[in-house]
């Protein structure tokens, strides 16, 4: 670790990374090694996150805090699920890892509560992971094989990050709440473009803002495609600390007076009104007022977004005494037991219930379109994070993103509704949270593990595959061409596909089944006839989740190049760790040339890569330029056939 002049003003980004900087200079390098202090995994990753980790012979987790979280796939029809939980919880017992069991919660809203710590580095298996910044951590996202390297004790890389502070001023007015905010924020800056920036919360209206609006905030943060999102720890964290029982946790840490930032935005929270995402993108924002009237179908509420205490209180402030409209169904599904145990006790939940809401588990269904997922061509409103075309399970749904209270006031009209017209009291800070850890196991063994300890294994869960070394050259296909804002959730389905996560031979079958249900198919028929598959895309390629299957599974079936106009950040280092060259057009009107089935000889591309990363590519009777700008220890990876292929 390396010492920061004490005369050097910083924002509290720089703080966090400088304490935790093991490779690299800010200032000269385009790429910076940091120590992780915790990780997290939740079930639709962290089986493979930590197959992997088997894989690297470690005898015991080396990071300060790991946990295994299990939320995403708690419907439990087929064996599959189950036996992946069975998985994790005798890996946790052998290795030192705190599990957290089926019904105890959604990973982000339980390490807010339970473990996240200001100043601290938290990596976790899930996109959403930056949720950990509205506690003062710089927390990011990743795939599972950069979590299983930091629960080794290997350090996590990260573009050189640029810093925009967000300065905020004013108080929100009644009616609107965090989640309006980061809505505001996506309109200014959108859903790409954003790669390789962290954006830093500061200013006086920032302590109007308790630690779960802060959380909000950086949540969706990930929406952006900023490498995380970061508030300050000041006297609200403090308190919000104290209330969990975790007093010891607080430090303070704020921007140095005359901190510097690469660019500063600032919003008057006073003059933030209803905002909500349109179908189909987090980015598509719309006031409400203006869609007001809209007959709506569904309203689900919760989710690791909008899933606290002060958001689902509030909801049921505002359904007190009412009943929901007839034609609309309504769901919540909370962050944690906690935040159940208090709408319990304080009889939220008896209001919810009365006013015909139905009370889902504390999980990620509803989100990733696991369950209640809309009828044909409904008109659903959900407080969640993201809105991409049939994530909720139904292509034809349109999903529009609101804020807790326009879907508590949309649910009482049946349409689209101003919540500015059905104000209720805030919710406070409480002075202390009911604190019940029995359903996080293995916290006494949490880092040296049980030795000898069994490791359950159903048959569902395959090795996993390794990647074999990028040839000098090679011929291949262009197997699938798509277009821009494709999504991981095209790229690898979650919902019923889920399942499948541990079995890649399995879940391979479903790659690009949302575009094109062909390509599994077509890439092993193309594999062996002695062709590469690549993959053609547009702009902001793999937006979305962490989830590496959709770097993984492609590499199993063959692929060997994306050749894309952007890609985002997550998936761009998915794709490295396995193997899969991410190409660049350096001309992008290049994506037009190339047609879906057409032959595309990569002549020389190891020493392309090797070299100035300029790789040129026929296809169609022309050649094609692009570059794969990798820094040195990329290159190693890519030339290996990934992570796991370059391990000794």
């Amino acid at each position: 670790m390396r010492e920061v002049k004490k005369s050097e003003p910083m924002n509290v980004t720089r703080k966090i990374i400088s304490a935790h900087l093991v490779e690299g200079d800010p200032k000269t390098d385009p790429e910076l090694g940091i120590r992780i202090d915790q990780t997290l995994t939740q079930d639709a990753t962290g089986t493979m996150a930590y197959l992997q980790f088997e894989s690297m012979d470690v005898p015991h987790v080396r990071n300060e805090l790991a946990v295994s979280y299990v939320d995403h796939n708690t419907v439990q029809i087929g064996f599959e699920n189950a036996d992946d939980h069975d998985f994790l919880q005798s890996v946790a017992k052998r290795y030192g890892i705190v599990y957290s069991k089926a019904g105890n919660g959604i990973c982000h809203q339980l390490h807010l509560e339970r473990f996240g710590k200001p100043g601290k580095t938290l990596l976790g298996s899930d996109s959403h992971t930056p949720t950990g910044g509205g506690i003062g951590m710089v927390a990011i996202g990743a795939g599972g094989i950069d979590i299983a390297v930091a629960m080794a004790g290997g350090a996590f890389h990260i573009p050189t990050p640029k810093v925009r502070g967000i300065r905020l001023t004013g108080r929100l007015p009644k009616g609107t709440s965090a989640k309006d905010v980061i809505l505001k924020v996506l309109e200014r800056f959108g859903t790409k473009g954003n790669v390789g920036w962290i954006f830093e919360y500061f200013g006086p209206g920032v302590k109007t803002l308790d630690v779960p609006s802060r959380a909000t905030i950086t949540n969706m943060g990930a929406e952006l495609g900023v490498t995380t999102s970061v508030f300050p720890s000041d006297a609200v964290t403090k308190q919000f600390l104290e209330a969990q029982g975790r007093a010891g946790d607080w430090v303070e840490l704020v921007a140095d007076r005359g901190a510097k930032y690469d660019d500063v935005y600032e919003i008057d929270l006073s003059k933030i009104e209803p905002l909500m995402a349109a179908p189909h993108s987090p980015g598509n924002i719309v006031p409400v007022r203006k869609l007001s009237g809209t007959k709506v179908n569904q309203i689900m509420i919760g989710s690791c977004t909008n899933s606290s205490y002060r958001d689902i209180r509030t909801v049921a402030l505002m359904l007190k005494g009412r009943h929901v409209a007839d034609d609309v169904e309504v769901g919540i599904a909370c962050g944690s037991r906690q935040v159940v145990s208090m709408l319990a006790e304080d009889g939220s939940l008896a209001t919810l219930v009365k006013a015909g809401c139905r009370i889902l588990e504390n999980a990620c269904g509803f989100c990733i379109g696991a369950h209640m997922s809309p009828r044909t061509g409904a008109i659903s409103l959900r407080t969640n994070n993201r809105n991409f075309e049939g994530r909720s399970g139904t292509k034809s749904a349109q999903v529009y993103l609101v804020s807790p209270e326009t879907a508590a006031a949309s649910a009482l009209a049946g349409k689209i509704a101003d919540p500015r017209k059905n104000t209720v009291r805030a919710v406070p800070a409480p002075a202390r949270f009911p604190i019940d850890d029995s359903m996080f196991l293995y916290r006494d063994t949490a880092r040296r593990g049980v030795r000898g300890a069994k490791i359950v294994r159903g048959p569902n869960i395959a090795q996993v595959p390794k990647g074999e070394p990028l040839p000098a050259s090679f011929s291949g296909v262009c197997a699938i061409k798509v277009g821009d804002k494709i999504t991981t959730d095209h790229i690898m389905p979650a919902g019923a596909r889920l399942k499948f996560r541990s079995n890649i031979p399995e879940y391979a079958k479903f790659v690009f089944e949302p575009c094109d249900s062909s390509f599994h198919d077509r890439c092993l028929e193309n594999r062996k006839a002695g062709l590469a598959n690549v993959i053609v895309a547009g702009e902001s390629y793999g937006q979305g989740s962490s989830r590496e299957h959709a770097a993984l599974c492609p590499m199993y079936l063959g692929v060997k190049a994306v050749l894309a106009k952007s890609i985002e950040r997550i998936h761009r280092a998915n794709l490295i760790n396995f193997g899969i060259v991410p190409l660049i057009f350096d001309n992008p009107k290049d994506y037009d040339a190339i047609a879906s089935g057409e032959r595309m000889e990569f002549t020389d591309i190891r020493a392309a890569i090797n070299g100035d990363g300029k790789v040129a590519i026929r296809a169609g009777g022309r050649t094609v330029s692009a570059t794969a700008a990798l820094s040195g220890r990329e290159k190693d990876l890519v030339l290996a056939g990934g992570l796991l292929a370059s391990l000794k």
